[in-house]
């Protein structure tokens, strides 16, 4: 009653409290749970033979069997820093499953353009050159597969949005839109913040990690998402299931996959085929994941038709999708199988990793040069002499197509066509340009005039050869970007290009030739970089005063521009010597010699326009055989003749100074004579 303090009680009778319906736990018994997990067994006759229950395949073999695929209601993070792999991987899962599988997939693109997405799916599909296909430069024969498959890739259930306003909320409500979607792909989390991206930022990409994985569980679906980052305590302070670190070694890929309550679980090394925009197994069987409990161990299964081809196409052959290979060390075999086939090492066990060129392995590159052969040997029925030609004919935009390949991942993107400077022109169509390259072709007069008057006696010359003088010119200093002009002069060992000096450098050693070869003209003279460092060279073991420079066209230089395609070129050219095979000898020569040859003003290579390269790499080839007769002097020889790039002529015992052979380091023997010589009577 009002007034008493006391709460009016609600009749025993009246209405019951109205409680919400209970909704049941989802639970599931333990057989259930196995059914996800144990390979469950095939009846075949007599026995039952086990298959495993894999998730979806992220196209890397390998990782596949390291992660039993990309499993439904797990979340997987690839990290790793820029450059290093991560949406490479995101992008072979993506590719996989709706190309391959044709499976649905959503590929969520932060940071990233739809033609980001579909260039690399189609370069790593084909395969065609990543880099070429982005400057829309394919070669006649890439244009046309990339055109008879445009259906094919057309019908893949691929679904990218690259919205800018991309977010964790929109990726889920893009998800029952997809019906039978199997697989949501996110690349990439950028940790650096963009206020115009909400997947970056370091706070934001835990809370798009989060919800990600909750997305994966409520979906049963397989999520796997790319950052741009290696950093362990950003990794560890995500606390995610599933962790695919990756570290990027050259062409190796260095992967560790990581579980959340055991740590790490397996590693493993993936080959990074950069020029196709993909990560593929690695080339060699000693690359293999190594976990830290490793299983029994059985005889390995021999090939079957399902083992992943390990070595792309070459640029300029028909590019299918890669056959099987039952030896992941060799090239994929091309279409051409009846064609006589010339000795190569390529057909023998591969070397273990420190077998290559500096300890690496550069098999996917020889590759490219052994099928061209290849394919030339049988398009010409076995024909030498044919195949031989049709090769040299090809030299040029192979050689090219090797270069940039080789360049994929460099540190340095250099400058294909700058603006040619006055002085880089030539002045007719076969006229020459204004640069002075140190060309020899010098004779020890002093040594001749003594001979011819008897005051020295006979002497027996060994006319002596360098080898692939081009070739271990590649390894020079090269100007990156474009030439610029500093009026005030000087050198600077970390920049290259061309220099004026007010006169020609003088030279009184009669005994060596003369580092700027036999020119003899008043006035400033310009020099390239190679010879200017040969003249600075000298000037520190005394034989010259350092040049004087007045000006100078330079950029930041490099020394390994052209070095890894130098040493590809160079392993290839000793395996074919050791194999004594001609053809590729023939091939490897005409590559080298015509990239030099035509890299300046040519209508034969409009891939590139570098005349200061071209001049650079010419009078390196110049100095590294001034280099050589030093030597020779220096050890007691007598210096008789210098000739062009590869000439020298020596008199005494010239293989304790010299290793004779046919490789790069090595000097071979042309001829020998006697001087003075006898006159005919």
């Amino acid at each position: 009653m009002p007034g008493t303090g006391h709460e009016t009680a609600i009749p025993a009778s009246g209405p019951p409290a109205i409680t919400a319906p209970r909704t049941p736990r989802r639970l599931a018994a333990l057989a259930q749970a196995l059914d996800t997990l144990l390979p469950i067994t095939v009846p075949t006759g007599d026995t039952a033979t086990p298959t495993p229950l894999m998730g979806l395949s992220t196209g890397i073999r390998t990782l596949d069997d390291a992660l039993g695929g990309l499993q439904p209601g797990r979340f997987y993070l690839v990290a790793a820093a820029p450059g290093a792999g991560s949406s490479l991987i995101a992008t072979a899962a993506a590719r996989t499953s709706a190309l391959d599988q044709h499976q649905p997939v959503l590929y969520a693109a932060s940071g990233l353009t739809r033609a980001d997405i579909a260039a690399r799916i189609v370069a790593a599909h084909l395969p065609v050159d990543y880099r070429r296909l982005r400057a829309g430069r394919l070669t006649p024969t890439e244009q046309d597969d990339t055109a008879a498959l445009d259906h094919h890739l057309a019908q893949a259930p691929l679904y990218i949005d690259d919205g800018t306003d991309l977010t964790t909320d929109a990726i889920a409500e893009s998800v029952p839109d997809l019906p039978g979607l199997a697989l949501v792909v996110v690349d990439r989390l950028q940790t650096t913040e963009d206020p115009r991206l909400p997947l970056s930022g370091p706070a934001q990409i835990t809370d798009a990690a989060q919800a990600l994985a909750h997305l994966a569980r409520t979906h049963q679906l397989p999520v796997l998402a790319a950052v741009d980052t290696d950093d362990p305590h950003l990794i560890a302070a995500l606390s995610l299931d599933i962790t695919i670190t990756l570290t990027r070694d050259a062409d190796q890929i260095h992967a560790t996959i990581t579980e959340r309550d055991l740590g790490p679980q397996a590693t493993l090394t993936l080959h990074a085929d950069l020029a196709h925009a993909r990560i593929t197994d690695p080339t060699t069987p000693y690359t293999s994941a190594v976990t830290p409990t490793p299983a029994p161990q059985t005889p390995p299964p021999a090939a079957t038709p399902d083992a992943p081809a390990q070595t792309p196409q070459a640029p300029l052959q028909v590019p299918t999708s890669p056959p099987p290979d039952p030896m992941p060390s060799e090239p994929a075999p091309t279409a051409h199988t009846a064609a006589p086939r010339r000795p190569s090492p390529r057909r023998t066990a591969p070397p273990p990793p420190e077998g290559g060129y500096a300890n690496r392995d550069y098999s996917y590159f020889t590759g490219m040069i052994t099928r061209a052969v290849d394919e030339a040997l049988h398009d010409h029925d076995g024909d030498i002499a044919a195949a031989t030609e049709a090769l040299v004919k090809k030299a040029v935009p192979n050689a090219m197509a090797l270069f940039e390949a080789t360049r994929v991942g460099g540190n340095y993107e250099h400058t294909v066509y700058p603006e040619t400077l006055e002085f880089l022109r030539k002045k007719s169509k076969d006229g020459a340009d204004e640069i002075w390259e140190g060309r020899h072709n010098w004779t020890n007069t002093r040594l001749m005039e003594a001979l011819q008057n008897g005051t020295h006696p006979p002497i027996t010359v060994n006319a002596l050869d360098t080898n692939a003088s081009f070739l271990s010119a590649f390894k020079t200093h090269l100007p990156i970007g474009a030439l610029i002009h500093d009026p005030n002069g000087g050198f600077d060992p970390k920049r290259s290009g061309i220099y004026r000096l007010p006169a020609r450098p003088t030279w009184h050693h009669p005994h060596l030739p003369d580092p700027i070869g036999n020119r003899r003209e008043d006035g400033p003279v310009l020099l390239d970089d190679a010879t200017i460092r040969l003249l600075i060279r000298c000037a520190r073991l005394g034989l010259c005063e350092a040049p004087h420079i007045t000006e100078r066209w330079t950029s930041g230089a490099s020394e390994g521009l052209l070095e890894k395609f130098r040493r590809v070129l160079t392993e290839a050219r000793a395996n074919a010597i050791e194999a004594d095979d001609t053809v590729t000898i023939e091939y490897i020569k005409a590559m080298y010699s015509k990239f030099t040859s035509t890299i300046g003003e040519s209508s034969v290579n409009r891939d590139i326009r570098r005349p200061d390269w071209m001049h650079i790499i010419r009078s390196q080839a110049f100095a590294n055989l001034w280099y050589k007769s030093h030597r020779a002097h220096s050890n007691g020889l007598t210096v008789v003749r210098v000739r062009g790039t590869d000439e020298l002529h020596v008199a005494g015992d010239w293989r304790t100074v010299f290793t004779e052979g046919r490789l790069t380091t090595q000097m071979k023997q042309k001829d020998q004579y006697t001087l003075p010589r006898k006159s005919a009577r």
